[in-house]
């Protein structure tokens, strides 16, 4: 059975791991502490980009203005129906909006979307 090892000397303090905090950070903590509808907003877009390819496929997006989803397909080792699957995710949350003409659909991110996501991660 391996033995555990005893550090020497007192435990560190918080002031050890984390820096102090400022008046402005702790202002900013409590508004979004008291915003539960922001709260579920970004719990909406954390399972949205909660998926390796979802992420990858918003990377993809941010390159470009639009693109055809035969491409992104053709960019990624999944089945069309799984990245199918996966933009439905994201247009869902609201991060990518789709312009469809007739059998093809071009997706692209909103803006309005990557900003309020900022913004949210940003009150933290």
């Amino acid at each position: 059975m391996p033995s555990k090892q005893k550090r020497s000397g007192p435990s560190p303090g918080p002031a050890a791991c984390c820096p102090p905090e400022t008046p402005d950070a702790l202002d900013r903590l409590a508004a979004a502490v008291e915003d539960p509808a922001a709260d579920e907003e970004l719990a909406t877009f954390a399972k949205a980009l909660g998926h390796p390819v979802r992420v990858r496929i918003l990377r993809m997006l941010a390159s470009k203005d639009a693109r055809m989803c035969c491409h992104i397909v053709d960019e990624l080792p999944l089945a069309q129906s799984t990245v199918s699957e996966h933009l439905r995710i994201l247009r869902t949350a609201g991060l990518v909006q789709v312009n469809e003409t007739g059998l093809r659909a071009a997706y692209c991110i909103v803006p309005s979307a990557l900003k309020r996501l900022k913004a949210l991660l940003g009150a933290m």
